[in-house]
This record gives C-alpha cells, structure tokens and sequence, in this order.
C-alpha cells in the first residue's frame, strides 16, 4: 500500500483550501455521520457552542462556512462539534535529555483514512506547523511559533458527550497559548466529545500529559509516556488494553534507560511493538518535535522528512507500507 503525503502551505484558507474540502466531502460526511452516533446538533447548535467555548476560532469558522455557501452539514461538519466515536492506537513520550526537549510520537489509524496534509498555517499572525486532519482545523498533534507542542492519544474509553473533537481542540491550543500552563487551562474549560489524552511540551522542557473524557473529570499528569489508556486500564476489550499496556511500558523502559539517548528512542518508535503493521490500525507517521529549535522530524522507515517553524518548505513524499495485510 502506497499514501502520498503533501507539504503545504497556506496562511488562511482559501480557494486551495476550498478544493480540497470539495474533493474530501464524502470522506468528512462518513467521518462526522459515522456509526455509533444520535442525530447531529444543527449548525446553530454547532456555532453557538464554538462562540461559548472557543470565540477565537468565531472568525475563522464564519470564513470556512462562507466560502462552502448556505450548506447546513457542511457547516455542522466544519464545527467539529459532538463528532462520532473513533478509536485508534498512538504512543507518544516526552524526552527531557541530551537535545531534548522532544516529543515524538506515532501515530496508528487505518492508512487510506488518515489525511495526506502536513501544514504550516497562520491564522492570527503566529505560525503553526503541524499533521492537519478533517476538513478544516483539525491537527493530530502540532507545534507553534511560541515553541508549543500538543499531541493527542485516544485514552481508551467508550464514554460520548456535548463537546468537541480533540483535533480541533488541539488547534484551539496552538492558535491561543503559548506555554504548557496556558493549554492545561484550555484544555481543561473546554467540553470534550470523546476520550483523549494529550501531552503538551514546550520550549523550556515543561510538560503534562492530561487525562481528558466526557465523563470524568480533567487529570493532568507527569507521565512522560502515553498510550491508549488513562490512569486505570479502560475497558476497551482483553487485546486492546493487553496492547496498550505493552506499548507503554515499551517505552517508559526506553526512557529509564541510562544509555538512552533520543537518536535511540526515536528508533524504537520505528520498531515493533511501538511501530504497528496491521489492517486494522497501522502506523501511519513518527513525528519528533524540538520545540526549542523549532523543528519538526516526520519519520518513516527509511525517511525522515523535516520542517521548521519560519522555514517551512512544501513538497511531497509518497510511502510504500508494503503488504499490511500478510
């Protein structure tokens, strides 16, 4: 299976992005109409929400809606608001040594669903580089000029409600705040749709990982590794937590190892268990942020591709992940 993946940029959207939210609609209805959710709340709803918990992005949503036109789902789908539940793998730790700080990070999700796009964009006149998804907004993880990272894990639990999608979120994050303090207060005030756990980094070497969900009350933590369970194992099935578990503790090893340097780790992220070949979760990207140097590392096996807030370069690279199904 081969996926090519496009460096863009593209301070605001516009015509480009336009096109590509034309050719994407089929995808983003399945995505937003998807399985195992109530009908969806109307795009009043849906607006009214963003003004409530993230007016800042009023301005930027009201834009996107008036370049699709008078489209009621589009316009429910834009919001991010109350999306259908998704579950996915990911593992991503924080390393604090020898030319650190870093975050690096997998992510796993089925291959053919996940974007093509790698952004810089600069809504409000900072630059934020990062792995776009959805039609519009939404990131998986992320960096801005200020030198913050946020990334997001699924944290295990089937739990629904009246928020939004983390990626959006994320976005908020990296649009609004400029140090790990000021995205553990966003990420804690505004209402989520779906379990999620998200690190956050920053230039100076602070970090927290918080434990987020519909049902449960925001916990921000010092764990420096973080994978597809919060606190206590979710009920996600045997196989799953078993796997999660594994990859968690995969990594908090390599991070407690005295020899250990970031050149190491990131190479064990390109490794099974933390690297995962399967049809129904692979390993789509590794991604090592440097927030104090403004840089960013995509990584597959046998490619890295970097970019750099204020150097951002466009471009594309294509990827064979082989037979994923043997």
């Amino acid at each position: 299976m081969q996926k090519r993946f496009l460096a863009l940029r593209e301070d605001q959207p516009g015509q480009p992005w336009l096109t590509r939210f034309q050719s994407g609609r089929e995808e983003a209805e399945r995505w937003y109409l998807g399985d195992g959710r109530t009908s969806p709340s109307s795009s009043i709803e849906c607006r009214g929400a963003l003004r409530k918990h993230m007016p800042e992005l009023l301005t930027s949503y009201d834009h996107v809606c008036n370049l699709v036109g008078d489209d009621e789902l589009a316009h429910q789908i834009l919001s991010h608001y109350r999306p259908p539940p998704l579950r996915l793998g990911c593992t991503q730790a924080v390393w604090l040594g020898s030319e650190g700080p870093a975050l690096v990070r997998n992510y796993d999700f089925p291959i053919q669903t996940v974007s093509g796009h790698f952004e810089s964009t600069s809504w409000f006149g900072r630059e934020v580089v990062s792995k776009a998804q959805r039609p519009w907004g939404g990131c998986l993880d992320g960096m801005n000029a200020a030198g913050l990272v946020a990334s997001a894990t699924f944290g295990g639990s089937r739990a629904q409600g009246l928020g939004f999608s983390i990626i959006l979120i994320l976005r908020y994050v990296l649009e609004t705040c400029s140090s790990v303090a000021e995205g553990i207060e966003a990420l804690c005030r505004i209402p989520i749709a779906l379990s999620q756990n998200v690190t956050l980094l920053d230039a100076s070497g602070e970090y927290a990982t918080l434990f987020l969900g519909p049902d449960r009350i925001p916990a921000v933590s010092k764990v420096a590794v973080c994978t597809n369970h919060q606190e206590h194992h979710a009920p996600i099935g045997t196989a799953d937590t078993t796997e999660t578990v594994l990859r968690q503790q995969t990594a908090l090893l390599a991070l407690e190892d005295p020899e250990m340097t970031l050149e190491n780790l990131t190479a064990s992220f390109l490794r099974p268990p933390l690297y995962r070949r399967n049809q129904k979760s692979s390993t789509v990207y590794s991604a090592v942020y440097r927030p104090a140097e403004l840089r960013v590392d995509y990584l597959w096996p046998g490619k890295c591709w970097t970019q750099r807030i204020g150097h951002f370069e466009t471009g594309e690279y294509t990827h064979d992940y082989g037979n994923i199904y043997s």
